[in-house]
């Protein structure tokens, strides 16, 4: 059996004014899972974010939707992952994808930042470790790199949203087989679907 997941990180920047935009669909996700679960999410300071427990698959995991800005998100991934020992490859990131079109979720392992400053941050306050698991929602391109910043930071049209909200909730249903570590069945059924 592959790695298991003990904790997963909802990325997206705090406050109303950046709620539902592109850039949050991680947190959104995170957010989404909770509440699946009844399970109301509690803002802890020493993690510095919004915190839950679940039990998906017959396992406890632990869900944080930090509250810093989306560059700094590796101070909650880091003060979270080290309070409870959570080692990277049993975290779970989940975070915007500019390469992958509104309607589009797919599991990842490892790898680089790909230019996402949450991921960034979170590589170098893991000790440039990047070994966790990403689940990737998609968000569609502005096709300008150039126009990256302002359009992550927007909400997403309503055709667009409801696609996201779709690939979230599908992504829901297969997190299960991940969380237990069923990595290849987790991407088959995900990727396929």
């Amino acid at each position: 059996m592959e790695t298991p997941v003990d904790l997963i990180i909802g990325l997206g920047n705090p406050g109303p004014k950046y709620q539902r935009t592109r850039h949050n669909a991680g947190a959104d996700l995170v957010r989404e899972l909770a509440s699946s679960f009844d399970s109301p999410v509690i803002s802890e300071s020493k993690f510095f974010g919004e915190t839950a427990r679940v039990s998906i698959a017959g396992r406890n995991v632990r869900l944080l939707i930090p509250s810093t800005f989306m560059n700094r998100s590796g101070q909650a991934v880091a003060a979270m992952a080290k309070f409870y020992q959570i080692a990277p490859e049993r975290i779970l990131i989940v975070h915007d994808e500019l390469d992958l079109d509104p309607g589009t979720a797919r599991f990842k392992k490892g790898g680089g930042h790909g230019g996402h400053n949450g991921l960034r941050d979170t590589i170098n306050s893991l000790g440039n470790n990047s070994d966790f698991a990403r689940l990737r929602i998609g968000i569609g391109h502005p096709g300008q790199a150039n126009q990256v910043a302002d359009y992550v930071l927007k909400k997403a049209s309503s055709a667009d949203r409801q696609l996201i909200d779709q690939s979230i909730d599908n992504a829901l249903r297969h997190l299960p087989l991940a969380v237990n570590g069923q990595w290849e069945q987790a991407m088959t059924a995900l990727h396929s679907s």
